[in-house]
């Protein structure tokens, strides 16, 4: 075959390939091929384009689940979407991209979410506040986050196993290392004088290591609960530590 034959081969399996690409039922794909952990509901549209009125993700509710593909980016290995949705309040908005491993990737993700739609997830009943995401890119491999360069900040942070009222605002920013994902997490306008590190290795085990103290604020229950931790150190901070799995 002539490399003008090769050419104009080429440009016809990309053209079919977008061609079926746009028009495959979303509703038929979503039947073929959902996993487990994602459910939808009032399906409209292709794969391509489309919408799901009522989605759970991982156990997460979402609504009015808006996606576009960009079939041009199959050809890197990645099958690519913008996606628009909404938690009970809220929204997301993100670029993602599932690798052929299995490797999910974020771009220009940002959101506003209630932690309370995490409560069922993370078997924390009573969690609440508001989350608010900007990362610039985050992957997840196997459930675990192997990049993440981005922030979050939480406000009106309730913790029911520290107290049921609204313990205040809270930030981390996330970067990625040479043996994980860091971040340094520290209070805005919480009730805690908090500076402390959370490190996420390869192999799945976690850390999360900081000092904390108490502000003129701080209620006196919480002071008491704060004893506990040990004895607080020349600048009255005590010495908070989580290890654990993933």
């Amino acid at each position: 075959m002539t490399r003008q034959g090769k050419i104009w081969l080429a440009a016809g399996l990309v053209t079919f390939t977008i061609a079926v690409v746009s028009s495959f039922p979303a509703r038929v794909a979503y039947q073929l091929s959902s996993p487990a952990s994602v459910a939808l509901a009032g399906i409209e549209g292709s794969v391509w384009r489309g919408s799901a009125r009522e989605s759970s993700v991982g156990g997460v509710y979402l609504r009015n689940l808006r996606w576009q593909a960009h079939p041009f980016l199959l050809f890197t290995g990645k099958l690519v979407y913008t996606i628009e949705t909404e938690p009970a309040s809220g929204f997301i908005e993100t670029r993602i991209g599932v690798g052929v491993g299995g490797t999910v990737t974020f771009k220009g993700l940002t959101g506003s979410v209630p932690l309370a739609v995490l409560a069922g997830p993370t078997r924390m009943s009573g969690l609440d506040g508001t989350a608010t995401l900007r990362f610039e890119r985050l992957e997840i491999r196997d459930g675990l986050p192997v990049v993440a360069d981005g922030t979050v900040e939480v406000s009106t942070l309730v913790m029911p196993l520290i107290d049921r009222a609204s313990i205040g605002g809270y930030r981390a920013e996330f970067s990625t290392g040479e043996d994980g994902v860091v971040a340094n997490v520290e209070d805005t306008d919480g009730l805690f004088d908090l500076a402390a590190s959370l490190a996420v290795a390869a192999d799945r085990s976690y850390r999360f290591l900081g000092q904390v103290a108490a502000k003129p604020e701080t209620p006196e229950k919480l002071r008491r609960q704060m004893a506990m931790l040990g004895l607080p150190n020349d600048r009255g901070q005590r010495e908070v530590r989580l290890e654990g799995s993933l």
